[in-house]
């Protein structure tokens, strides 16, 4: 089957723009499926689910370009995303078939592994928000990964699963190192803001409060000066989780870890000249301060329990 052309991207495209938001191409395409075997680093879910393809964030350090279309949109990463228009139809589909072979085990999902369900096209897409509806007479065990403060738009919904933990992805504790890494994404106080709200706006007599973790992955700088206070603003969340930068020297993440972060990586070369000494200085502080909050590392911080 002749893979789809792109317009921008092609002379004779078969999916055309459907609109310009902020810096982005939208395209609109159906999907065969919503629901992904689970496989690698989340292989313990039944499922991963990405509602988009493509990220309007573009993390200069995100693995996840490497699957995109083709060179020249991997190369664009962050300035494209497409929307699987038909996402919740083949959802609720996809649920129903699941029940029907597995009637007493209600499936694990991750949701997402190569995308930001939150991204900003989402506030007018609502295509995430259209998924947990169709999830929530599901009853999944579900993670959301995001960096995203649009995601408290959705309390009302979250409240009703039982079975969730939000992952809130914050890299470092410094703003400006955040704006050399990814800045096209939140603040850093707005996504501690957010994990806030979630926390402090569910009654527990109404609704379920999720489980919520940062995960501080990769572990980017964080300036000497900002270590401590960062760190104590962790204390609202029961779980944090840390991950070395993508590993240079490991063939399986040479994809993640793109020229335009090793580019940046020599700006910190204080941090980068003694990584591992600054992971475990960084991880030792942690452990410290956050009493009661469970402190994991890698692949072990990423499940659900």
């Amino acid at each position: 089957m002749t893979k789809p052309q792109y317009e921008k991207y092609c002379d004779i495209p078969t999916i055309l723009v459907r609109e310009k938001f902020g810096n982005a191409n939208i395209y609109n395409q159906d999907a065969k499926s919503l629901l992904t075997k689970a496989s690698g680093f989340i292989a313990a879910y039944d499922f991963t689910l990405n509602p988009y393809r493509g990220c309007q964030y573009g993390c200069s350090y995100c693995y996840a370009a490497a699957f995109s279309p083709n060179p020249q949109m991997r190369q664009d990463w962050g300035k494209w995303v497409i929307v699987k228009q038909n996402g919740a139809e083949i959802l609720e589909k996809e649920l129903d078939r699941w029940y029907k072979k597995n009637p007493d085990k209600p499936p694990s999902i991750y949701m997402s592994s190569v995308t930001d369900p939150y991204q900003p096209i989402e506030s007018k897409e609502k295509l995430t928000r259209y998924l947990l509806e169709v999830m929530v007479a599901y009853r999944p065990i579900l993670v959301i990964q995001t960096r995203s403060p649009i995601i408290t738009r959705d309390i009302d919904l979250l409240q009703r699963f039982k079975h969730l933990r939000i992952n809130m992805s914050i890299p470092t504790g410094s703003e400006s190192v955040r704006k050399d890494f990814e800045p096209r994404s939140p603040s850093i106080k707005a996504r501690l803001n957010a994990v806030k709200e979630i926390k402090q706006s569910i009654d527990p007599l109404k609704g379920y409060i999720p489980k919520l973790s940062i995960t501080i992955t990769p572990l980017l700088p964080t300036f000497p000066s900002d270590e401590a206070a960062f760190i104590n603003k962790l204390q609202i969340v029961d779980r944090v989780v840390i991950q070395e930068f993508h590993a240079s020297h490991n063939r399986s993440l040479v994809a993640g870890t793109r020229k335009e972060a090793q580019e940046i990586k020599e700006k910190y070369a204080w941090w980068y000249d003694n990584e591992q000494v600054k992971y475990l200085t960084f991880k030792e502080k942690l452990v410290a301060i956050l009493t009661g909050v469970q402190i994991k590392e890698d692949q072990e911080g990423f499940g659900y329990e």
